[in-house]
């Protein structure tokens, strides 16, 4: 260890970062050693750099988030990374409005106006086609819009991306009547500026001319096709699409309802899922986004399967089901399933992963209702009684998958009590049926109508 024995200031004088094998120290001329002469500029800056960045995220949270979002926005893993953290501050991300978004990520209030730079299948000159085309005013119909873009650079594709991922939905919250009309529009609108271009006019625009500007655009609009009226795309498929042409979902999540509703069955998060301990049971609310089925090399050769889940907190984590799982919940494991699972978490190879030991469909989880007296509440005769009836139909120890509400009533109010996963019902059927023989008013109610 060398010990520093004297100092001398030389003023201001110009410095470089240089990069040293092994270490910083340096044997001098005249025998003596200097002791960390590895110039440390760089850590100075980046520490000032770290100091600005704290105080931008601490004081301006929604600025902030702005501008990693804009910075990121040709990355889609890292917008919905920033996204992810956006929602965690508190502060959403709008989806993108063909009538308020600029090409960047902007502030709005508390929340984050999506920006187009970040819509996929829109290049640069679509992107300056329709903010220049805005500058005229705000679009009041698809027409309206295609009529007044460039369609060579907002191409079909383009408009199905935008409107798949709700930048039409302040004008037409319908978007499969606007897919259904690009066809229409395109062709219509391409003959319209064509004939603009070359001077031509038909007879609705010549009797235009005697109105205002105003009603002549809404005659205009009133000529444009349409497809016949079709019923919009059910809330799952309209976020499929959202997700397949966006990269994420930026409107909703479908597990959004579920996941309120499940919070009584004490799930955690897969983004928690490394936290947890290996022999511990856990439970957890996921979509399926991929499932490999495969064959065991060993036996008589069974099927088991690898999946690919995410839920509102991460995307692409792995989940396993090993063959005498498999046979059991095999009809649930198809790609776009919302799911309730059991099961304990994996740490291997610095990957976490979820080992699946029985799965439910979310629509289909159920709750035990049990509506007691507040003098039956007191007794302790009754509540021996329900006890005993909850442990004989629990199955085997923490393996219940129904929860238990006991819903206490006096006179017009109610108390609601959740009970411990220890009287979690296994055999729902066997349970209602002890019950009701004992005088109990005892019923199930799916786990996702719970508010």
């Amino acid at each position: 260890m060398v010990k520093i024995i004297n100092r001398k200031s030389l003023g201001k004088e110009s410095v470089y970062d240089i990069g040293v094998v092994k270490n910083h120290n340096f044997l001098l001329a005249n025998g003596t050693v200097a002791s960390n002469c590895f110039n440390k500029s760089h850590s100075t800056a980046y520490a000032y750099v770290t100091y600005q960045t704290a105080y931008l995220k601490a004081n301006y949270p929604t600025e902030y988030m702005t501008a990693l979002l804009t910075a990121s926005s040709g990355n889609q893993d890292k917008v919905e990374k920033y996204r992810e953290n956006a929602q965690k501050m508190g502060i959403e991300v709008d989806p993108p409005d063909i009538n308020r978004s600029l090409e960047d990520f902007t502030p709005q209030d508390k929340n984050i106006l999506f920006g187009l730079s970040a819509v996929k299948n829109l290049g640069q000159a679509a992107i300056e086609s329709i903010l220049t085309a805005r500058e005229d005013g705000e679009f009041t119909s698809m027409a309206d819009f295609c009529e007044r873009v460039d369609l060579r650079t907002v191409n079909s594709r383009a408009l199905e991306t935008l409107i798949y991922c709700g930048a039409f939905d302040h004008i037409e919250k319908n978007r499969r009547q606007l897919i259904k009309d690009i066809e229409l529009l395109v062709p219509w609108a391409q003959k319209k500026n064509k004939e603009k271009e070359t001077g031509q006019m038909n007879l609705f625009d010549l009797m235009g001319n005697n109105n205002t500007d105003n009603n002549n655009t809404n005659a205009s609009f009133e000529q444009a096709p349409s497809s016949p009226e079709v019923e919009d795309y059910p809330l799952q498929e309209k976020l499929r699409l959202e997700k397949e042409y966006l990269g994420f979902y930026v409107s909703d999540h479908p597990l959004k309802s579920a996941s309120k509703a499940a919070q009584i069955l004490s799930p955690i998060n897969l983004n928690q899922l490394e936290e947890q301990k290996s022999r511990k049971l856990v439970s957890a609310v996921v979509m399926l986004t991929a499932v490999k089925k495969i064959i065991t090399k060993q036996g008589q050769g069974d099927p088991m399967a690898f999946l690919q889940m995410e839920d509102m907190t991460t995307s692409d984590v792995e989940g396993i089901v090993f063959p005498r799982i498999y046979e059991k919940i095999e009809a649930l494991l198809q790609e776009g399933n919302r799911l309730i699972i059991w099961g304990k978490a994996q740490h291997k190879d610095d990957k976490h992963q979820f080992i699946i030991e029985d799965a439910e469909e979310v629509d289909e989880v159920k709750m035990l209702m049990l509506e007691i007296t507040l003098e039956q509440a007191l007794s302790q005769g009754t509540i021996q009684n329900i006890r005993a009836i909850l442990n004989n139909n629990n199955g085997t120890k923490n393996l219940g998958k129904i929860p238990t509400v006991i819903i206490i009533n006096q006179g017009t109010k109610r108390q609601f009590i959740r009970l411990g996963q220890d009287y979690w019902i296994k055999d729902e059927h066997a349970a209602i049926s002890e019950l009701s023989s004992r005088g109990f008013d005892v019923r199930t109610e799916p786990l996702i109508s719970v508010k």
